[in-house]
């Protein structure tokens, strides 16, 4: 086993819209922009959002030309056949009250499932991008 990787330091994804990105990120999950700036040889501004709290960022990436996400990966369950990284989960304390903030706000929740005694929540972010929360 190889014992020197100390922990997990950020996730990576790709946005259309950096602006409004940050701002769905903040006012969704609290994340706050901590650096920005812009990349030339991928041609891409690369923007990293953090929650203290958590100790965890996010490095968002909007290309000069970004690609569409394609729609099967708009679906928990055709995406998780697509080979390929899935999504970011997150552990909740109380899934009803989350489910009340995210569609008060106006968040696209994709979809919701029990398995066993957990309660699990599929919700999409301003870019189609998939997020995962689990109550255990």
């Amino acid at each position: 086993m190889i014992e020197n990787i100390r922990k997990v330091l950020h996730t990576g994804i790709s946005v259309n819209n950096m602006e409004e990105s940050v701002a769905w990120y903040e006012k969704n999950l609290g994340f706050k922009a901590i650096s920005d700036a812009y990349a030339p040889p991928l041609g891409a501004r690369i923007v990293f959002i953090r929650r203290e709290d958590l100790d965890y960022e996010i490095e968002l990436f909007q290309y000069d030309v970004p690609k569409p996400i394609p729609a099967d990966r708009l679906m928990p369950n055709s995406d998780l056949q697509t080979v390929g990284t899935k999504h970011v989960a997150f552990l909740v304390d109380d899934m009803a009250a989350l489910k009340r903030d995210f569609l008060a706000n106006g968040v696209d929740i994709a979809h919701e499932v029990h398995m066993g005694t957990d309660s699990v929540m599929f919700i999409r972010d301003c870019n189609g991008v998939l997020l995962e929360f689990i109550q255990k």
